[in-house]
């Protein structure tokens, strides 16, 4: 039967003993880890958040606490007193190994079942049986740390921020539906039938409100919901470390941003990333890498050869630059005899993935030149696009032709593959940098228009104002992203704060000035009365914490994530609503497609 604490108090934690507290009167509680009868002995490894203790229950010290041990069994939630000794056969491997507690008295205060999953960090179990159990996968050390460092991280974000001045504001979580960015989660209205709430993508609108207000810095760590299809770093809801600033220009917001990425870095990681870090123009940033996220952390740069294969004998790069495409390739410097012909295979069949219709390549070895394409090329042709990749003995050049987006897709990510398998890809190296002057909008097929680029409140860089009706595909924004080691952590913008210029931004995307009013009218309301040049940024927490614990997946640091389905096997949601419910609110279900 499970015994109350009465009037015992815990003293310590485990995992903070130590030498000092030799001979000491100790209170513990926690988890029995696992338990050894020896007999005249009885072992027992004690845990708690901060680490575990070796209990050692003596029938000559107490038959009492040692009939209880007796019981004992792992999962088992106990407390005890006893006196602290220097332990005689050391464990190096334990921060509590030098001590040892001997129990004088114990109280069971919770039996367990056996455990679906072991409480161990190298569990080898599904990750759905781990989420369905994440209670007990929670209790494993390593799940528990990550826990503890994502506080951490928040806590140096909000110290720093309300040291420079910023006021941490919450905004509401039930708002206004709008048709901008991923899709919405819709929450119906039971008093106001046939009307929707949209849980917030992220808090963008009220944050721009509130420096209409007057608040100038504004700053929260804030729940945020979109329904899109996940992945490891995507979950429907998702943490930011929101942002926004009053009379700011991008040096100004990022010059801040820099700083805190210091603070986090340094007082959670003990690392000083050095500063300014490096900025890097979207454009730079698709052609030397392929991606508008670049992994900097190796070298592999994409690099053009239009204009020594436009007129060659090759017809796929030929055809392809005459078609208005693209043909651009990688250098695996030094690393060609690394990838086999059945290797080279294997990534073309990755980059088909992409979208690219195969890969072409150039092997350079001590035998001279080795490459399927190299009969359609003359030798001036081969010579000038070896010299054009620096190429050397032991290199390996790959290449894609098709249209400019294809190539950049997939030769950015041929570039990370090759890294990765290569093993280059270190978790312990942080390579940051800013990118910035992203384009203002981009075409989506789909929809027959431009749409934004970040989103429809971004404002365009000051030399691009007039191409907004002109040129729309040309214009480049005040936005900003930042990355880490190739994956966005957050990005931002300088937003637009006249409404006769967030009018003509509607427009260039497609709505009436009624559709503008209808869905955004109490944003361009504000303007009316006075509206300060501002700017911000949101982080992505979750990613944060992610690759700073070198962790895969976003879902190793958050409690109770989702799969990748969007639903939970420990509470078993989403669930079936019961009908009453559902007239309440004025909802009928249909599962027709």
């Amino acid at each position: 039967m499970a015994e109350t604490l009465g009037n015992m108090k815990r003293s310590h934690m485990c995992g903070t003993l130590g030498t000092s507290n030799i001979d000491q009167e100790v209170t513990l509680m926690g988890w029995v880890q696992k338990r050894r009868d020896l007999g005249a002995l009885i072992f027992t490894d004690l845990r708690d958040r901060t680490g575990i203790v070796q209990i050692i229950f003596d029938k000559d010290i107490s038959a009492e606490a040692f009939a209880k041990a007796e019981k004992i069994r792992s999962e088992y939630v106990i407390a005890l007193k006893g006196i602290v000794k220097k332990r005689h056969a050391v464990n190096p491997n334990l921060p509590t190994g030098e001590i040892e507690v001997f129990a004088n008295e114990l109280k069971i205060l919770s039996e367990a079942q056996t455990p679906p999953i072991y409480i161990e960090d190298e569990d080898d179990v599904s990750e759905n049986l781990r989420l369905k159990y994440r209670y007990l996968d929670l209790r494993k050390p390593k799940m528990q740390k990550n826990l503890m460092f994502r506080h951490k991280v928040a806590k140096v974000a909000r110290n720093f921020l309300s040291d420079n001045s910023f006021i941490e504001v919450e905004t509401p979580m039930l708002t206004k539906q709008t048709p901008e960015g991923a899709r919405d989660y819709l929450v119906p209205s039971r008093v106001n039938p046939g009307k929707f709430y949209a849980l917030p993508q992220s808090p963008q609108l009220f944050k721009q409100l509130l420096m209409v207000s007057g608040m100038d810095k504004y700053f929260q760590i804030v729940k945020c919901f979109r329904d899109e299809d996940l992945r490891a770093d995507r979950q429907p809801e998702f943490t930011q470390i929101d942002i926004e600033m009053s009379f700011v220009n991008v040096d100004d917001v990022l010059s801040v941003n820099e700083r805190l990425l210091h603070r986090v870095f340094k007082e959670t990681m003990n690392i000083d990333i050095e500063l300014p870090l490096q900025r890097m123009p979207y454009k730079e940033a698709m052609e030397r890498y392929g991606s508008d996220k670049p992994d900097v952390r190796f070298g592999f740069e994409l690099r053009s050869i239009n204009d020594i294969v436009k007129n060659c004998g090759f017809k796929v790069f030929a055809d392809t630059i005459k078609n208005g495409g693209d043909v651009r390739g990688i250098n695996i410097n030094g690393n060609g005899d690394k990838f086999s012909r059945k290797d080279i295979t294997k990534l073309e069949d990755y980059v088909k993935t992409y979208g690219a219709k195969g890969l072409a390549w150039i092997k350079i070895s001590d035998e001279g030149i080795n490459s399927p394409i190299s009969k359609f090329l003359s030798e001036d042709e081969m010579n000038s696009i070896i010299e054009r990749f620096d190429g050397k003995t032991g290199d390996l050049l790959l290449f894609v032709a098709d249209k400019p987006s294809v190539v950049f897709d997939s030769l950015g990510h041929l570039r990370v593959e090759a890294a990765k398998q290569l093993g280059m890809l270190d978790k312990n190296e942080y390579k940051l940098l800013w990118v910035t002057e992203f384009p203002l909008f981009e075409y989506d097929e789909e929809e027959n228009r431009y749409v934004a680029k970040h989103h429809p409140f971004t404002s365009p860089m000051d030399e691009d104002l007039d191409l907004l009706e002109t040129a729309p595909d040309q214009a480049r924004a005040k936005a900003y992203d930042i990355v880490l080691n190739g994956i966005e952590l957050g990005g931002g913008s300088i937003r637009i704060h006249s409404s006769e210029l967030q009018q003509r931004m509607f427009k260039a995307l497609g709505m009436t000035t009624e559709q503008a009013w209808d869905r955004f009218g109490f944003l361009l309301e504000a303007f009316k009365y006075g509206t300060p040049p501002h700017g911000g940024i949101a982080y992505g927490l979750d990613r944060l914490v992610m690759l700073l614990t070198g962790s895969d997946s976003i879902r190793e640091v958050i409690a109770f994530p989702k799969t990748q389905n969007a639903s939970s096997p420990m509470t078993e949601e989403p669930s079936v609503v019961d009908e009453k419910l559902l007239n309440e609110l004025h909802v009928k279900v249909s599962l027709d497609n």
